[in-house]
């Protein structure tokens, strides 16, 4: 596979780039990713509601706007490593460095064992993390919000 925006060969099954960080899409597929924020007419960044389920929106440290749908039941990773479903290239960010996990009970979110840490509203986790809409991720540089 080619990255759109770089041209440089990437193996199947990354989901972004690992030489510029562009989000991938096989071929045939089309990618759509909208933003969650929006400017009001007084100017204020207002959040506007997800119909598609929870996601996580990034505020800081890479596209902001860019959005990742979370699937209902479904175990998400991030970190590093190109193929994984949320990438955030930094070297402050472990390569395998956290999970999310959509439960019965909601959003939980695992830091897996990364050196820097995992934050939720500057608050370092240790344990599984139920995550509340609005709360705030910080992963290395990137700051998101969760939008439940």
């Amino acid at each position: 596979m080619q990255c759109p925006e770089c041209g440089s060969v990437q193996n199947e099954g990354n989901r972004y780039c690992g030489h510029c960080g562009a989000h991938l899409v096989p071929d045939g597929a089309t990618a759509e990713v909208p933003a969650p924020w929006t400017s009001g007419t007084t100017g204020e960044v207002m959040r506007r509601p997800s119909a598609r389920g929870p996601m996580l929106a990034v505020r800081s440290g890479g596209p902001q706007g860019a959005t990742y749908d979370i699937g209902r039941g479904a175990e998400m990773s991030i970190g590093r490593s190109p193929a994984a479903d949320v990438f955030l290239d930094d070297v402050t960010v472990s390569r395998d460095h956290a999970q999310l996990v959509a439960t019965t009970e909601g959003v939980v979110l695992r830091d897996l064992g990364s050196l820097n840490g995992t934050y939720v509203n500057r608050r370092r986790i240790e344990d599984d993390e139920l995550l509340h809409d609005g709360d705030e991720l910080q992963i290395g540089k990137f700051r998101l919000t969760y939008i439940g």
